[in-house]
């Protein structure tokens, strides 16, 4: 009697596994959409483009990038989460997927599980910046001011939350020093403050502060990654600095929704990894200041979770309201 049942067991679980495998053998069929969660246009949007551009000349089916914005990207992130988990559905993450996990007291979807990672994309430093004719030759000699004086040192970001404003953080924590966070709405409103004398420094990805850098507006201290960065390679760390075992980057990546059979995961993957190795592809997340790194999910899942921890830890820590 116990191997009929066994057989029985059996049966039902091929039958079972039979649809999933069938769809996953037709996979893709019709376009697949890509949602992310801030302005068309911006980095994550240019992103998605760019590389799912490439890919759908592997998988034969178009994309389409929709821009879902509002709430730090949670939106995006709670609408596929809860889609159907048959590949269709995509998210373009970023940093920020984590930084919100942390942030916020309730969302609609689990930052880790209710997500089946695919791979990432590229990481990209943050930079440290300050006028042209700033004293500040150094991040040492901006830390010994905010040390001296605590009041007299003050850094802004893209608003309270924001990736950049838990580097800041972050450094404040790991440097043991106190500074002033000045949040503003966005980077480019952070830039002109910068630029005209609110505040004495900022934190910015580096599309929003090269070309006033190039311009000679702008000088950057420090970079954020754990090595240089290979469009300044003479810029320092801010680990080289005197904040030994500091880094921040952020990233972006595809998910799926929880549940996507494997073998539409895998599929996914070996085409983004592909399109990760076209020179124009490289060239171009190059130019907004990433390097192309691709992942497997499971990397890629345990770096998210890795992310949730640290910034759940800076969020309690600088007692940061959470929303």
């Amino acid at each position: 009697m116990w191997h009929r049942r066994l057989l029985v067991a059996a049966g039902l679980a091929l039958a079972c596994a039979a649809p999933l495998h069938g769809l996953a053998q037709g996979f893709p069929d019709r376009p697949i959409k890509i949602y992310q969660g801030f302005a068309a246009g911006g980095n994550a949007d240019t992103i998605a483009r760019v590389v799912s551009t490439e890919m759908a000349k592997g998988l034969g089916q178009p994309f389409v990038v929709e821009a879902q914005t509002g709430a730090g990207g949670t939106i995006a992130s709670g609408t596929v989460a809860r889609a159907k988990a048959d590949g269709y559905t995509l998210l373009l993450a970023t940093g920020g997927h984590a930084v919100a996990g942390a942030l916020y007291n309730k969302l609609n979807y689990q930052t880790v599980s209710d997500f089946q990672m695919v791979s990432t994309i590229t990481y990209f430093p943050f930079l440290l910046v300050v006028r042209a004719d700033s004293p500040y030759r150094g991040l040492g000699e901006m830390l010994a001011a905010a040390r001296a004086d605590a009041r007299g040192v003050s850094y802004g970001s893209a608003g309270i939350g924001s990736t950049h404003h838990l580097a800041g953080e972050l450094l404040v924590k790991s440097a043991n020093v106190e500074m002033l966070h000045i949040p503003y709405r966005g980077d480019a409103a952070s830039v002109a403050a910068l630029l005209g004398g609110e505040v004495p420094m900022i934190i910015a990805p580096p599309t929003a502060v090269l070309s006033n850098i190039k311009a000679g507006k702008l000088r950057a201290l420090a970079t954020t990654g754990a090595q240089r960065w290979s469009q300044m390679p003479d810029l320092p760390t801010v680990a080289e600095q005197g904040v030994p075992g500091y880094d921040v980057r952020s990233w972006a990546g595809f998910m799926a929704p929880a549940g996507t059979p494997r073998l539409i995961v895998d599929r996914l993957r070996a085409e983004t990894l592909k399109a990760l190795q076209v020179p124009g592809v490289r060239a171009r997340l190059e130019e907004m200041g990433g390097e192309a790194r691709g992942s497997t999910p499971e990397e890629m899942t345990a770096m998210v979770a890795a992310e949730l921890k640290r910034w759940t830890a800076v969020v309690n820590d600088a007692h940061i309201p959470k929303q």
